[in-house]
């Protein structure tokens, strides 16, 4: 992932053009440009097993997304794409583009093979700054997870770590366990 300055009010154009013109992922995490590579083999693997684990045990009225950007309403050139979010699913009948962060119950996000640990610490800030309640971070690099829940004054207040074969103790109104016994591993990078 690389990250890019650009001048304010033309982020969201400058974001949606990268990625016209390329296949990275682009975001934009406090006023700059946060690109990554596009899914692919264990990343993928990992959404969609991901999906079909909370998607299928999730409470009435809630649904799972795949690229679906989130951001505070007052900031539409501030946004973030997490690999899945749990939202009510009246948004499916919204025009707006993005999501409303403390509406949705959960984020995902899966670290890319070669994610500095900078860019998920500045995710993981903006998650908590924007209010979005729960969100896991997996890491098949390590075979690690973490679960930050509780957002106040900036940070998550709640942070829970554990490794894959570890089952996530994800908070109401989540599936009470989310099981990561056959997530993907990275091969090792030589």
């Amino acid at each position: 992932m690389a990250t890019t300055p650009v001048r304010p009010g033309a982020l969201r154009r400058a974001a949606e053009e990268i990625e016209r013109s390329t296949e990275l992922r682009v975001e934009i995490i406090g006023g700059a440009l946060l690109m990554s590579p596009p899914r692919r083999g264990k990343h993928a693997g990992t959404v969609r097993r991901l999906r079909e684990r909370i998607g299928s045990r999730l409470a009435g009225g809630l649904g799972v997304y795949e690229s679906a950007p989130v951001g505070p309403p007052d900031a539409e050139d501030d946004y973030a794409t997490p690999d899945l979010l749990a939202l009510p699913i009246e948004w499916e009948n919204n025009d707006a583009w993005l999501a409303e962060p403390r509406r949705t119950a959960l984020a995902v996000e899966v670290v890319p093979t070669l994610s500095p640990v900078s860019h998920l610490a500045t995710k993981t800030s903006w998650y908590a700054v924007a209010g979005v309640p729960t969100l896991l971070a997996l890491d098949p690099r390590d075979g690690t997870w973490t679960l930050y829940t509780h957002p106040r004054d900036g940070a998550y207040q709640g942070i829970l770590h554990g490794k894959y074969g570890e089952p996530v103790p994800l908070p109401a109104p989540l599936p009470a366990a989310l099981d990561t016994s056959d997530l993907p591993l990275y091969a090792p990078r030589s």
